[in-house]
């Protein structure tokens, strides 16, 4: 693409997916603005970690010239998997090689991740405090964009990296996310090694899992001694509702979360007895398998905006980060916009079909009756 007859280009959401196709635009002289609905890069917490695959989000890190600062923070020892029994048996362990290479799946935090995209970006970049609240088509693929706080702007291409409920997918797509019958409530470990040795033992370097009869924990090694925690149940979607609980009822919540976990092994309820940051209800959402749309000119989408899908993929933000990359590559070598966006949708909709396939599978195979057994085979297998 000519940089001397510049595109307007908007991306919706400051997630890895917009930041890497922002990133590697730039690199190449052309100008993309990122907007984003939070009052600042710190406004709120980003998340647990990731793992970042070679073949994706690493190969999405490399175009961007961000390779090598991403293995500087990245966590090799977090590739450690641990699969326990409900009795707190650990019934599986696989232990990465200690050799820091590229070829594994290093972890990194979701906020460290978001920070290195954020910083390798030309200043005023993102505009933060821009929450979408439309799209609105003008002519020939241009589209104006109405914000919260009254401005609006115009773009030759809109893309939609702005998440499970996109408001640019609406254009393209009549899908809606569907709850998948799996809730997470998350909690906390601060200072793990110290203040929860116990906990922090059973966990290791990288993640555990305990899965049984439709519920779970699943334990995950942040940067600083954190330690996430999930708390997994196969349940209606407004389960606390129904069940009259307060969720900003702290002792309520623990109170329940231990009802439902009855039988379970005491050195796994102190996940949730133990908590240092209270719980929060996470509902797991998917799009239809398969998501797909119509091409219309000046509009495409990225990340969850077009593969939301569950976290049992394990692909997530590495096909956000890969979508991003391939949309920046596709607009870089094409010679204009909508042979660029036809080009990239045809790489994207295929392998994102196929993910959320598999994703699809994974948490239906984890919270199951025989879950464990499952996921010891599918463990035992793929080691």
């Amino acid at each position: 693409m000519s940089t001397s007859t510049m595109p307007r280009i908007a991306i919706i959401g400051a997630g890895p997916g917009g930041l890497t196709c922002a990133r590697i635009l730039q690199q190449h002289g052309i100008t993309a603005t990122v907007h984003d609905q939070d009052a600042s890069r710190s406004a709120r917490n980003q998340g647990g970690t990731l793992d970042m695959h070679p073949d994706s989000g690493q190969d999405a890190l490399r175009g961007a010239g961000l390779l090598e600062d991403f293995l500087a923070l990245a966590r090799p020892e977090g590739r450690q998997m641990r699969l326990v029994g409900r009795d707190a048996r650990v019934l599986f362990d696989a232990v990465p090689p200690e050799a820091d290479t590229e070829d594994g799946n290093p972890e990194i935090d979701r906020g460290q991740l978001r920070d290195l995209l954020l910083d390798s970006l030309e200043p005023g970049t993102v505009r933060w405090s821009h929450r979408l609240t439309h799209v609105e088509p003008v002519t020939d693929g241009v589209h104006r964009l109405h914000f919260a706080d009254g401005t609006t702007s115009e773009a030759d291409l809109v893309i939609g990296a702005d998440g499970a409920w996109s408001k640019v997918r609406r254009l393209l797509s009549d899908a809606t996310p569907v709850y998948t019958g799996v809730t997470f409530v998350e909690t906390g470990l601060d200072h793990a090694d110290t203040r929860h040795p116990e906990l922090a033992s059973l966990t290791g370097d990288g993640t555990m899992m305990a899965l049984d009869n439709n519920q779970g924990f699943i334990a995950q090694r942040n940067s600083h001694q954190h330690i996430r925690v999930y708390i997994g149940m196969r349940t209606d979607e407004n389960w606390h509702r129904k069940s009259g609980l307060d969720l900003a009822d702290t002792a309520a919540v623990r109170a329940a979360l231990l009802k439902e976990f009855t039988g379970w092994s005491p050195d796994l309820l102190g996940f949730i007895t133990d908590t240092d940051t209270g719980y929060v209800n996470r509902p797991l959402y998917a799009l239809p398998v398969p998501h797909t749309w119509q091409h219309t000119p000046g509009l495409t989408l990225l990340g969850d905006a077009a593969h939301l899908m569950s976290p049992f993929s394990g692909m997530g933000a590495n096909l956000a980060m890969l979508d991003g990359a391939d949309l920046a590559r596709a607009l870089i070598n094409g010679t204009g916009i909508d042979d660029a966006v036809r080009a990239y949708e045809n790489l994207l909709l295929p392998r994102s079909r196929e993910a959320a396939e598999g994703a699809a599978e994974g948490i239906a195979g984890a919270f199951a009756p025989d879950s464990a057994t499952q996921t010891l085979a599918h463990m035992t297998q793929n080691r």
